[in-house]
C-alpha cells in the first residue's frame, strides 16, 4: 500500500476510535453497564482502562494520519536510556507490590503475588541490560 492510502485508513480508524470513546463515555454516564456485546460482558470497571486506551490509540492515529509534526529520530543511546528508566519503574512497582502485599485484579482475575517475583527479575534484567548497552555506546 502506498503511504497516502495508509494515512487515509488512519484517519478513518481515528474516527472509529473517537466514536468508541464517546459511546463508552455515554454508556457510563447513563449507567447502562453491564452490557453483553458479541458474547463479551462489558462492566463499569472496564470503562476507565478502555477510555485511556482509546485516547492513546486516537493520538497515535491522528499523528500518523494528519502528519502532525515530524517524527523525532531518537539516537540509540537515548532510546536505551528511556527503555531502562521504564523497566526500572516497572521493577520498582513489582517490588512495591511484593512488600505491601497489594492485590492486583485484571479483568476479574486476581494476579497471584508470586508472579511479581518473575516481574521483578525480568524487568530488572531488562533495565540492567538497557543501561549497560547505553553506557557501552557512550564509550564508543
Amino acid at each position: 500500500m502506498r503511504r497516502h492510502t495508509l494515512q487515509e485508513w488512519a484517519k478513518f480508524a481515528a474516527g472509529v476510535i473517537a466514536a468508541d470513546f464517546f459511546f463508552l463515555l455515554w454508556f457510563s454516564q447513563v449507567g447502562a453497564f453491564p452490557v453483553d456485546f458479541y458474547g463479551m460482558s462489558l462492566t463499569a470497571d472496564m470503562v476507565l482502562p478502555s477510555l485511556i486506551f482509546d485516547i492513546a490509540v486516537f493520538l497515535i492515529l491522528v499523528h500518523y494520519g494528519w502528519n502532525l509534526g515530524k517524527i523525532p529520530h531518537l539516537r540509540e543511546r537515548s532510546y536505551l536510556m528511556v527503555a531502562g528508566i521504564i523497566f526500572t519503574i516497572v521493577a520498582l512497582a513489582h517490588l512495591w507490590r511484593l512488600f505491601s502485599s497489594a492485590s492486583l485484579v485484571i479483568v476479574g482475575w486476581e494476579v497471584p503475588l508470586w508472579l511479581s517475583w518473575f516481574g521483578v527479575m525480568i524487568t530488572a534484567y531488562l533495565a540492567y541490560t538497557s543501561f549497560y548497552f547505553a553506557m557501552r555506546l557512550r564509550k564508543n
